[in-house]
């Protein structure tokens, strides 16, 4: 294999070189929990070649030999060990099968400030209470294929490079800007920061009062505001929120999965907002050029 990846092969399950991706599923051993040693981790070929293009410092991989052949063309610039084995050997290692049959881990980076965060943003997803690390992850898969610009973590939002977030995220956690704000003081701190920066708070809720989306969002910047699978935002976010919005549902269903949510209100915020902008040009220009034929017929 080109480049300086060093191909390592082994067959011992015990190897203290593969101690990195150990017991994933021993929560109090796991490298990405509190108390390890705060790895970003990433499984399968698909997500291995976002981490090698991230920002993040890829540590290792371990994987069966053909998925490391997969690999290939995207570790010619990496130096570090690439560790081949057998399919029983890595469940061993792991604790599980792995059907994608290749890890990388890689050190975790210092995240923008929430003022770096907005600073060049037109629209920002901030979360409080997402703890469910596979809505995480889908949220900001969600965010990157539409177009959001970064996502604000308030408290009780799981961290986003846990391992089951980075996965469902296909990696795309790795590309999505997110600042932390994880204590009361710092979240209402944060929330003037972005309302200083321009944004409309728009709170998405189904409580009564609130209003579509579509017709709150303007042209103004927005950051959307979703809350906690269960109950949603808290009175404390509602009230800081500039307008409360929904998305109308049908009779007898009051609300999405928030990741579902989500997609349909960054569709509305971006892809579905920015056609409607260019419609509007496109008929003010037509009837610019209406008009410069009827004076010029004068």
């Amino acid at each position: 294999m080109a480049g300086s990846v060093q191909l390592i092969y082994t067959d011992d399950v015990g190897d203290p070189r593969l101690d990195e991706f150990r017991d994933l599923t021993t929560a109090d051993r796991r490298p990405d929990r509190p108390g390890g040693r705060g790895l970003v981790i990433a499984e399968g070929t698909v997500v291995v070649r976002r981490l090698v293009e991230s920002p993040y410092p890829v540590r290792a991989l371990l994987g069966v030999q053909r998925r490391i052949e997969e690999l290939h063309p995207d570790l010619d610039e990496l130096d570090v060990p690439a560790y081949v084995t057998s399919a029983d050997v890595m469940a061993g290692v792991v604790g599980f099968h792995l059907n994608r049959g290749v890890l990388a881990t890689a050190d975790k980076v210092p995240q923008p400030s929430v003022a770096e965060l907005v600073r060049d943003a037109g629209v920002i997803a901030v979360l409080e209470g997402v703890g469910d690390h596979e809505n995480l992850g889908a949220l900001f898969r969600n965010a990157a294929a539409l177009g959001v610009d970064g996502v604000l973590l308030g408290p009780g939002c799981s961290d986003p490079l846990y391992r089951r977030s980075v996965r469902v995220s296909m990696g795309h956690v790795l590309r999505v800007p997110f600042a932390v704000a994880s204590g009361p003081a710092e979240w209402k701190a944060a929330l003037d920061v972005v309302r200083d920066a321009g944004f409309r708070l728009a709170a998405l809720t189904p409580r009564p009062g609130s209003v579509p989306l579509w017709e709150a969002a303007g042209d103004e910047k927005v950051a959307l505001m979703l809350g906690s699978e269960g109950h949603g935002l808290s009175d404390e976010a509602l009230a800081a929120a500039d307008v409360a919005v929904s998305v109308p549902m049908a009779d007898g269903v009051d609300s999405l999965n928030v990741a579902t949510t989500g997609a349909v209100a960054f569709y509305e915020l971006t892809v579905r907002r920015e056609a409607v902008r260019k419609e509007a040009a496109r008929r003010e220009a037509a009837a610019g050029r209406e008009g410069a034929v009827a004076h010029a017929r004068r």
